[in-house]
């Protein structure tokens, strides 16, 4: 049983939306980070990432950081830059991309369902990163990146949210700079509210698709203020995480693509040769985007090449039978000697909406190699998460992303 509740959020006023509405935190690096916030100072990008307001020797995981976020959100919650809900809905959130659409519902899911694995994952988190958006989200008092969550879709719940997007004028309605048109519906009669609700819970999964470290810091923050709160009840907002839940029908996921800094002491010639013993190399006079599972596009010292495993390395396990398995179990590992991908830094990863002129431009700048994958499904993605497994880092790459700053869930009013 999957809880689902609504909030009364802290949202932009209309006129500000589309400055404000900013691409997650870590999309950016801090030069980036920077540019875009000086680019657009109302971003909600400055809150994210404080140190983006500071020179840049600032230390960006300083207390004076985090107290510069909360700072800056006071600010904007006392300007009218944000107004509060006055009673808790729920939203509609809809994303357009290169047409097509995909729309969930704006919520906050239940850190329980998190802890007892209602909620599933499918990625290991780290430490520090976890411990950066723990302390964000604890000295703000509110979480501001929503979580990205799938469900197997349900024919009840898409027609409520047909009907209210058929019916209602959205209260946001605006084109983002990268072009991903976003609109917004608030969900304020009870009877809609009550069916949603108990639509959801009827569910026994819902699944994490992006914003792992997000979501364990959420967690784990609610459970920090249960401790300082041992008299709490379980209705209080530290017990719930700001969420958009979309229908899998929805989905797409890019392929994470992965570049290798140096040839482990070997050559471009010698790896072509020893590839030639794990399946078939094929040279392309074009970019190679692989179109089917078990294959790999590969550049190398110009050149493109298209690889495909022999039939005896396919695998049906879940995790093993991943084509980011497939190529760090016979190749990163063995070949290059990169035994954890999570800490090595001899191999980076780049999101496939960068496309493989960045493979290209990659190579001829820092690396050596690399490898144009093929994209992981949303049903690999439920298949390993129902089987409680994990996936290898950096196996999905979801667009469009989900602004951050459009909607504010408070812990305490």
């Amino acid at each position: 049983m999957a809880v689902i509740r609504p909030f009364a959020a802290y949202r932009p006023a209309e006129e500000l939306v589309s400055e404000v509405a900013a691409l997650p935190y870590d999309v950016y690096n801090r030069k980036e980070a920077k540019a875009e916030v000086e680019r657009c100072p109302k971003s909600f990008l400055a809150i994210d990432r404080p140190e983006t307001v500071h020179p840049d020797d600032f230390d960006m995981y300083s207390d004076e950081a985090y107290a510069t976020a909360r700072r800056l959100l006071d600010t904007a919650m006392q300007d009218g830059t944000y107004l509060q809900e006055m009673t808790p809905v729920y939203y509609i959130y809809e994303l357009v991309m290169d047409g097509r659409s995909q729309t969930g519902l704006v919520a906050c899911a239940s850190i329980d369902d998190y802890v007892n694995e209602v909620i599933k994952k499918h990625e290991n988190t780290r430490e520090e990163k976890e411990q950066d958006r723990i302390r964000h989200i604890d000295t703000c008092d509110a979480q501001t990146g929503p979580i990205f969550l799938a469900y197997r879709e349900q024919p009840e719940i898409s027609v409520i949210i047909r009907c209210i997007q058929q019916d209602e004028e959205p209260v946001y309605d605006f084109t983002a700079p990268d072009g991903v048109t976003h609109r917004v519906w608030v969900i304020d009669d009870p009877a809609d509210i009550k069916a949603l609700e108990q639509e959801f819970a009827a569910l026994d999964q819902i699944y994490i698709a992006d914003g792992h470290h997000r979501a364990a810091s959420a967690v784990k923050v609610g459970l920090k203020r249960r401790a300082e709160h041992p008299d709490y009840d379980g209705t209080e907002e530290f017990n719930f995480f700001l969420s958009v839940l979309f229908p899998d029908s929805e989905l797409a996921i890019l392929p994470y693509n992965r570049v290798v800094k140096d040839w482990n002491g070997h050559s471009a010639a010698e790896f072509l040769e020893f590839a030639k013993t794990l399946g078939t190399v094929t040279p392309s006079e074009t970019p190679v985007q692989p179109e089917e599972k078990g294959t790999v596009g590969i550049f190398a010292e110009g050149k493109w090449y298209s690889f495909s495993f022999k039939q005896e390395l396919l695998n049906d396990d879940p995790v093993e039978g991943l084509d980011v398995s497939l190529l760090q179990n016979n190749i990163l590992k063995p070949y290059f000697g990169i035994d954890d991908p999570r800490t090595s830094d001899r191999i980076d990863f780049v999101g496939g909406i960068r496309g493989l002129a960045e493979l290209e431009r990659r190579v001829a700048e820092d690396a050596v190699i690399a490898f144009s994958m093929y994209p992981t499904s949303i049903g690999e993605l439920f298949s390993v998460a129902d089987a409680g497994l994990l996936m290898p880092p950096k196996s999905t790459w979801f667009e469009p992303k989900l602004r951050s700053g459009i909607f504010i869930h408070k812990l305490s009013f």
